[in-house]
């Protein structure tokens, strides 16, 4: 396959963590249930690709996301290699939190909202109140020696209100790593932040104290702008990105979200301006291209289709 021509880029990290979501993110958006061992097939070849984080799968309640209803299931077929500090699972409250536990799993993620709108419709609970779940769960991880990242979701825009202050989005982030998140990612759930809004959201959770080394972006590609804003905040000092392999994904509760970051275009992108990741893009496709095949559809990732067609 074709490589990219490496031409060391000014003012970008020099090596890059990828978190994976492919497995969770962007399976749980699919409209039919995909084959628990066709799952852990897919983590097992993005392991094998050089991705060093991958996030498996969450244990929510089965009627909200009936496509992750095997949670269980699959990190028994994963085994060991499903349970590491490197394989969070999402959970939602301490009843999922009880389930990842009786899993073994040793990490886990949070999921919360910087609007009042999703916070209703995703959460069932008001912007201020989600913390009523967050805070004993987290606490309960921690206790348990769990590593916990927070998610922020609607950080750019929400499809119910609209733009979304700056100040909201950094004191709910603000909020949820006082409870003890070892980790913070950033969600433009449904795609719409613009490179000026990334750099001065960054901005302001340093501000208010939280590390850049502890920030992760997550960028959804509706309107085509996730790879320039993931560069923008690269060179802003974040050096942890949230992509998915053949850029499955998107959100059950907002519909205008289509799929994440593509880990192939990203991989292409950094290893091209002379990033580091792990990461072997050969592998990646052929596994994006599999995924593609199990799925029934192309795969959404531009470097994919390049490069398969090629």
């Amino acid at each position: 396959m074709r490589t990219p021509q490496v031409e060391p880029a000014a003012g970008l990290p020099a090596r890059v963590t990828i978190y994976e979501v492919g497995a969770r993110d962007g399976l749980q958006n699919e409209k039919s249930v995909v084959p628990v061992e066709v799952k852990a097939e897919f983590v097992r070849r993005l392991i094998a690709a050089g991705l060093g984080t991958v996030e498996t799968t969450s244990f929510v309640n089965p009627t909200w996301v009936p496509q992750l209803a095997d949670a269980a299931e699959l990190l028994e077929l994963l085994g060991d290699e499903g349970r590491r500090r490197n394989r969070p699972v999402l959970v939602p409250n301490e009843r999922g939190l009880d389930r990842a536990l009786a899993s073994g799993v040793e990490a886990i993620a949070v999921f919360a909202s910087a609007t009042e709108t999703f916070a209703q419709k995703n959460l069932n609970s008001t912007l201020d109140g989600q913390f009523d779940m967050f805070t004993p769960t987290v606490k309960r991880a921690k206790d348990a020696g769990l590593w916990v990242r927070g998610y922020v979701s609607m950080c750019f825009g929400d499809p119910w209100e609209g733009d979304v202050d700056i100040a909201q989005v950094v004191d709910v982030a603000v909020r949820l790593m006082k409870l003890g998140c070892d980790e913070l990612s950033l969600g433009d759930t449904i795609g719409v932040a613009t490179v000026g809004q990334v750099e001065r959201l960054l901005a302001a959770l340093q501000e208010r104290g939280i590390d850049i080394s502890r920030i992760a972006v997550h960028f959804h590609d509706t309107y085509g702008q996730a790879l320039a804003n993931t560069m923008a905040a690269l060179r802003a000092g974040v050096t942890i990105v949230d992509s998915s392999a053949g850029g499955l994904g998107g959100c059950p509760y907002a519909k205008s979200a289509t799929g994440n970051l593509a880990t192939e275009d990203l991989v292409w992108a950094l290893h091209g301006a002379g990033v580091e990741t792990g990461v072997d893009l050969d592998a990646l496709v052929e596994t994006s291209v599999w995924m593609a095949q199990q799925l029934g559809r192309p795969s959404a990732s531009g470097v994919v289709k390049a490069l398969a067609g090629a």
